[in-house]
Formats: structure tokens, sequence, C-alpha cells
């Protein structure tokens, strides 16, 4: 079973709130959490994501792509990363995913389905 957890933080002031010492922790820590899973065979892909600022919104309006600068979401909060993992259940799911807990705000885990549902 593949789920994908999704990590949420405010790049935005993660310096204010932590100091460099526990920047570098949660770096270190994501290595080698990142080689335990690969260890383990269940890693598919990972990859940490630019400062929302960056972001771009489309939205279709009468019929023409309209391009916004930033994210759709007016919150502080946003994706700051995220990992595919192919494990045996959802229980492991969940395990892997609670060890990211002291470094992100908020995660989220969405299984990833082979396909399209059945209709």
């Amino acid at each position: 079973m593949k789920y994908m957890l999704m990590m949420f933080g405010d790049s935005s002031t993660m310096m204010e709130d932590h100091d460099t010492q526990w920047v570098r922790d949660m770096i270190q820590f994501m290595e080698s959490f990142n080689q335990e899973v690969n260890a383990s065979g269940e890693w598919v892909f990972a990859e940490g994501l630019a400062d929302p600022t960056t972001a771009k919104t489309l939205s279709l309006s009468g019929g023409q792509v309209v391009v916004t600068d930033g994210p759709f979401a007016e919150a502080k909060e946003s994706l700051a990363g995220f990992w595919i993992w192919d494990v045996k259940d959802e229980a492991r799911a969940i395990e892997l995913a609670s060890k990211i807990l002291p470094w992100a705000q908020r995660v989220e885990l969405r299984e990833v389905p082979a396909g399209p549902p059945e209709v």
C-alpha cells in the first residue's frame, strides 16, 4: 500500500520560533529518518518544497487560465515537504508518520491508490 505523508509548517517563522541548533537537529533527523525508511525498502520518493512565496496558483475564470502569486490558502502554515512510502498497511504508515511530529506543526497522511476508483 502506498501512502503520502505531507508535512505542514510555517517556514517564515521557523527561525523565529526555534534556535539554529533546533533547525540543525531537525535536518539531521530528516536525513537519518530517510536513510531508515530507504533501508527498510519502504522508500518511494520524498522532497522538501521551496518557500510558498515562490508558488503560483492557477485557476479558471471565464474559460481563461488565471495565474496568481503564492499559495491559494491565506494560512501561514503551508505544505513544506512530502514522502511517498510503500508499506504493508496503514498501521505502518501511521508508525512512520508519528516519527515526524516532533519536527512538524502538522502532518497529513493519505493513501495513494493504484488507480482511479471504479465507477
